[in-house]
Parts: C-alpha cells; structure tokens; sequence
C-alpha cells in the first residue's frame, strides 16, 4: 500500500553551491509521522553522442565522493534558467569537442530518489561533428570513444557503475536495435 507523505515542516541544515539539504518532519497519514533529509538538487543532464559507425563518446575523469576515476557519458549541472537540451549541447562541446545536429530526448531519470530530488535528463545526439574540447578549468578529463556494443557488453557485465551512464547505453542501444 502506497501512503502519501504529507511535509509538515522543513528545516534547512545546509546552503552550498550545487545542493541543499533539508530536514522534513512529514506525515505518514494515519501511520504516524517521521523525518526525512533531503537532498535538492538543480538538476542535470547527459548525452551519449553516436557516430554513424555505432562509436560514442564517453569520457573518464577521477569523482571525488567515491575516490576513483569513472567511466561516464558527458553530463553535467543545469544552470539556473537554462533548458535541459541547452544545457546537453553545451556539455558535449565542452567535455568532447563534439556538436550534434541530430538531437533525441530519452527522458529523465532520479540518480537517487530515497534521499535526493536530482533529475537527470537524458539525451541522444546524432550526425556528429568534432571540434576541440573546452572543459571547465576545475575538469580534468579523458575523452574516449568506443563501440557502442562494447560498452554494452561493459554496462551488462558490471563494469561501469555509473548509473546514469547505464541507462543511457540501455536506451541508445534499444533505440539503434543494438544487441
């Protein structure tokens, strides 16, 4: 049986530069009442450019809250006011040097929904252009481009955690009809 939660008051513990974390005491309807932290996000967005040969671009740099390098697709924060299509064009040149003329959107995801509010849009860019890549001066990262059914084969075997990146290779390649 789902049960509404009903927020009753919330409290804001932390203010910083891409979240903000509340604590919520909520109703449970008749089962009583109980607290929740949250995490509110702006929001993302990331894309998986393919080439006309079935390659994508993917890019690998170090995440810090988890101490280790990750494989991913280019993604990166929505900024106040800004469209989410916008945002995955502008994440795609900076991070890969990489335009699209060909844009499809696959829809949002919630990277963790128990706890945090962040959606991720989704995108697929097609009819690809290179150029040089301009990352922000606080990203250090590598590009990498790889056949779409080898990451496949990496997502279905374990081997990439990222979870956004994930989805989107399972989108793309059902879209492409790559198996």
């Amino acid at each position: 049986m789902i049960v509404p939660e009903k927020k009753i008051k919330s409290e804001e513990i932390y203010d910083g530069f891409i979240i903000k974390v509340y604590k919520d005491d909520v109703a449970l309807g008749e089962n009583g009442k109980s607290i929740r932290e949250v995490v509110r996000h702006k929001g993302a967005c990331a894309v998986l450019a393919v080439d006309g040969e079935n390659n994508a671009f993917f890019v690998e740099q170090f995440r810090y809250p988890v101490d280790m390098p990750l494989f991913e697709a280019p993604a990166g924060k929505i900024d106040p006011g800004e469209e989410p299509i916008v945002c995955a064009k502008r994440e795609l040149l900076e991070e890969c040097g990489v335009a699209a003329e060909k844009w499809t959107d696959l829809g949002p995801m919630f990277s963790s929904p128990g706890f945090c509010d962040e959606v991720i849009h989704l995108f697929l860019a097609e009819n690809l252009s290179e150029t040089e890549a301009n990352p922000d001066e606080d990203e250090f990262l590598d590009i990498i481009k790889l056949p779409l059914p080898e990451v496949l084969e990496k997502v279905c075997a374990g081997k990439i955690p990222d979870a956004k990146t994930q989805i989107l290779v399972l989108r793309v390649c059902n879209i492409l009809g790559i198996k």
